[in-house]
């Protein structure tokens, strides 16, 4: 009997053994989790997030992280949920803030109240400015974690105001300076060709956050805060599209038409456009790009200043085990520290989302050094949420043809914003 007691002894020193030989037999099996990422904005995105995931898994060896970069947001919303009913393991993503009621709907995240556990996790979950949150909260009940987020600014060629005798520090902050100053900025040939247009709205791939933009600078938000009613036809927004239209085809110191989004930013850098809104998000590339002095300022206003926030939230989908969950929250919690996110926004020109991120040596010191870097978060005060409702894509679309029939001067702004909220209604009626 004693000699089996030996054997046995004996096989568990030699399993302890080989146990500690092989690293991989030390511990539980890595948690592995997918996430579904965005690019939609120019720069070196995709290989700064692998950067961050790689640093991550170095201090964090238990839990792998693939990034799946599928395009653009839509693109993403819709892989990310045809990966979640094929039944695929995807624990988390990166997905427009304004999905939230659509990602509810669809019953695929979990709120992080139900993952927090702690007063430190509870405090974390607080440490973002509010006006990013307003896109993330829905009754309560936080759904997203900004991350990848930003406001509109306006960008504009200081070497472009001195030519024309306009002060480069001064920028239009009234919708009429913006007007009277893209006149002088305005540049055509002897033939009358336009060289350089005073100022440029994009109203292709986002035209409805433009819109949010001109609609809230003139007291009107697009949507009431349960995402089930719409204002399209609302006075003030009629006013607001007007204006829009009037900049090309009345005050001819824009572009008559459509604008393309996805080019704009390389026809500012190449002196086509003396002003230009656009994403924070393009802030790098454009200091990167400019061989001219640029400045950066907050939106002008008629009757108040606005921007909606915009961009991308962290979620947690609900088919997640709860190791899978915690593991998502571990590595959300290390993508959006203080100093990650001061870095993340030195890198990209995304808005750092909490404001001890600025209170870092880093960040500060780049502030001081760039102050175009402090515009948008300045301008959070101005803030409101970014348009969001049930079915948000299908009533997005709504706005978006009415705005595009509007530009092309196919329709009048008060037909086509009612023909707009009219869809609207029919689709969020039945979520009142």
């Amino acid at each position: 009997m004693k000699s089996v007691f030996r054997k046995a002894a004996l096989a568990g020193v030699l399993v302890l053994a080989v146990a500690l030989c092989l690293p991989g037999l030390s511990r539980a099996k890595d948690i592995e989790l997918t996430m579904y990422y965005p690019v939609s904005v120019g720069g070196p995105i995709t290989g700064i997030i692998d950067g961050m995931i790689g640093q991550f898994q170095a201090e964090n060896p238990g839990i792998k992280v693939k990034a799946v970069y599928a395009g653009n947001y839509d693109d993403t919303r819709v892989k990310a949920l045809a990966a979640l009913k094929a039944g695929e393991p995807v624990q988390l993503s990166v997905l427009f803030s304004i999905d939230v009621f659509d990602l509810m709907d669809e019953d695929v995240v979990v709120p992080f109240d139900e993952l927090v556990a702690s007063d430190a996790d509870r405090q974390w979950m607080q440490s973002f400015y509010p006006a990013l949150m307003q896109n993330g909260m829905v009754d309560g009940k936080t759904y997203g974690i900004p991350f990848q987020r930003s406001t509109i600014v306006m960008y504009y060629n200081k070497d472009a105001f001195r030519e024309v005798g306009l002060d480069p520090e001064t920028p239009p902050a009234t919708w009429d300076e913006m007007v009277e100053m893209g006149k002088k900025l305005t540049k055509r040939d002897a033939s009358g060709k336009v060289e350089r247009w005073g100022v440029s709205i994009p109203s292709t791939g986002y035209p409805y956050w433009m819109f949010g933009a001109l609609a809230m600078q003139n007291g009107q938000e697009l949507m009431n805060d349960k995402g089930d009613a719409t204002m399209f036809d609302a006075p003030a927004c009629v006013e607001a599209l007007q204006f829009w239209r009037d900049l090309g085809a009345k005050h001819q110191v824009m572009a008559e038409g459509t604008i393309d989004w996805g080019t704009l930013r390389q026809k500012f850098l190449e002196g086509a456009t003396a002003m230009m809104w656009h994403t924070t998000g393009n802030l790098t590339p454009v200091r990167n790009g400019a061989s001219f002095e640029f400045g950066v300022a907050m939106l002008p206003a008629a009757k108040r200043r606005g921007s909606p926030t915009g961009g991308g939230n962290f979620y947690v989908f609900k088919q997640a085990t709860p190791e899978e969950r915690q593991a998502a929250l571990t590595f959300i919690k290390w993508m959006t520290a203080p100093e990650r996110t001061a870095a993340w926004s030195m890198q990209t020109g995304y808005v750092a989302t909490r404001p001890d991120a600025y209170e870092t040596q880093t960040l500060r010191q780049y502030v001081q050094e760039f102050p175009p870097a402090a515009v948008a978060r300045d301008q959070f005060q101005f803030a409101t949420a970014e348009f969001s409702t049930h079915e948000t894509a299908r009533v997005k679309k709504f706005l978006d043809d009415a705005l595009q029939a509007v530009l092309t001067g196919q329709k009048e702004p008060a037909q086509a914003l009612a023909e707009a909220q009219k869809g609207a209604e029919r689709v969020l009626k039945a979520y009142r």
